[in-house]
């Protein structure tokens, strides 16, 4: 039976985690970090036929929510998450039976960005598990207009505006929220959303949040999956990434879904995803 946490408050905003546990002690865990281009999604985004994947391999999985953009900014939403891994290593034991020595943290998409930084903090996860994330936030895929989005209904500046909230939030389901991304890949203004830098006189600033560019030897494991023709996330952010992880010693795989678009995770019923998983699967048992 799931259970939910508030690992944090702030600004009048409790940001909550769902653990789905399995029934034996001391089991590894795996912090699972939702996609939504950091604008929308909720702890409860993570597919229930991947959390029994999981479950029925003998993890738990902690599923988090963080504090969504354009009311958060990139800086404040990465602190969430880092906050979060320094939860369950420091707060967790009390309230979740798992093994502190056994933690990975899994992300897709956005979730994957976020979970890419992980590599990068003080603390830091065992493992890592990327599905179609990037670790480049500085890239002209995400600075100029995209030719993928532009093919679909334009969204005026006023509409995505007048979804932005007054207050912070936490959680928000797509419906809600897609058009604000939708108008910023249009446009190109993704990083002026949820960054609230220009891209000219910080760059440097910026820079901190590439986890492609703060790779070392102390990075955990990485397994990066994507598709080989993903029409949001290039595939090639995970062949830069791998490059970086190859450079700096660390240990990691790519896993290409030929075809593969973005979600296609999404396809559990398809034998290459399905390959997929058993792999992720063994990876993490290998790492943890």
């Amino acid at each position: 039976m799931n259970t939910t946490f508030v690992y944090k408050e702030v600004d009048q905003c409790s940001i909550k985690a769902e653990l789905y546990p399995v029934d034996q002690p001391n089991a590894p865990l795996i912090i699972y970090i939702h996609g939504g281009g950091l604008v929308w999604g909720t702890r409860e985004d993570i597919n229930k036929e991947q959390v029994a994947l999981y479950n029925q391999a003998g993890y738990n999985i902690l599923s988090i929510a963080y504090r969504l953009a354009p009311e958060t900014k990139l800086p404040n939403i990465i602190d969430d998450i880092r906050d979060a891994v320094k939860w369950v290593y420091d707060e967790g034991h009390k309230h979740m039976n798992f093994n502190t020595e056994k933690v990975a943290v899994i992300g897709s998409s956005a979730g994957a960005y976020l979970a890419l930084m992980t590599g990068t903090f003080p603390v830091k996860p065992k493992a890592i598990v990327s599905f179609y994330g990037y670790g480049d936030i500085l890239g002209d895929w995400y600075l100029q207009p995209s030719a993928h989005f532009l093919t679909m209904t334009n969204v005026p500046e006023v509409l995505a505006k007048q979804l932005i909230q007054p207050n912070t939030i936490a959680e928000s389901p797509i419906q809600r929220r897609y058009a604000i991304y939708l108008f910023c890949r249009q446009q190109g203004k993704w990083l002026d959303y949820v960054a609230d830098m220009g891209t000219t006189s910080n760059e440097d600033a910026l820079k901190q949040f590439c986890p492609v560019l703060h790779v070392d030897a102390t990075y955990p494991p990485t397994l990066l999956l994507h598709g080989d023709v993903d029409e949001d996330v290039p595939y090639e952010e995970s062949l830069k990434m791998k490059e970086a992880l190859d450079q700096a010693g660390v240990f990691n795989e790519l896993i290409t879904i030929p075809n593969g678009k973005h979600t296609f995770d999404e396809h559990m019923d398809d034998p290459i995803v399905k390959d997929a998983f058993d792999r992720v699967i063994n990876f993490l048992n290998k790492q943890l």
